[in-house]
């Protein structure tokens, strides 16, 4: 018996609608897609000082009242409590003083006005307190209230 050999057909992928399938996905992709925006490329408004050009003629001046039973004032705000002697905040406020003058070109200046039973020790805490904030312009206030 003879055995009859079959003719094996190729099969044949075609290839034009897999290309069609192919930029289809592409095309939805690509219009599905959000664009990543990088980091530097936010707008961010970030608080701030910005340098002036020139300097200004007036000096940027605050004043500290102590007070007999030791709270200090800035411009008659208190800062911290009467028995702190570190006074975080008043350095704080300070130093933002300081950049903003800095800033401005501007000298900083304090004028320290003790009431006349502030203690020697809280008139140094708050000396200390401005050479913490880098400002070296301090001045005291006569008994008058008018500046030596």
């Amino acid at each position: 018996m003879k055995l009859r050999r079959r003719d094996l057909q190729t099969v044949e992928m075609q290839m034009g609608p897999m290309i069609d399938m192919v930029f289809l996905l592409l095309v939805f992709f690509m219009v599905s897609a959000k664009p990543v925006k990088q980091e530097s490329d936010l707008n961010l408004g970030l608080p701030g000082t910005v340098p002036q050009e020139e300097t200004l003629d007036i000096p940027d001046e605050q004043r500290i009242l102590i007070r007999a039973d030791g709270q200090a004032l800035l411009n008659d705000l208190p800062m911290d409590g009467p028995q702190d002697s570190l006074l975080p905040t008043l350095v704080g406020t300070l130093r933002r003083f300081k950049e903003g003058a800095d800033a401005a070109k501007s000298e900083a200046l304090i004028t320290i006005d003790p009431e006349d039973g502030a203690t020697h020790q809280r008139i140094v805490s708050i000396l200390n307190a401005c050479a913490q904030a880098g400002i070296t312009g301090v001045t005291f206030a006569d008994s008058s209230g008018e500046d030596e």
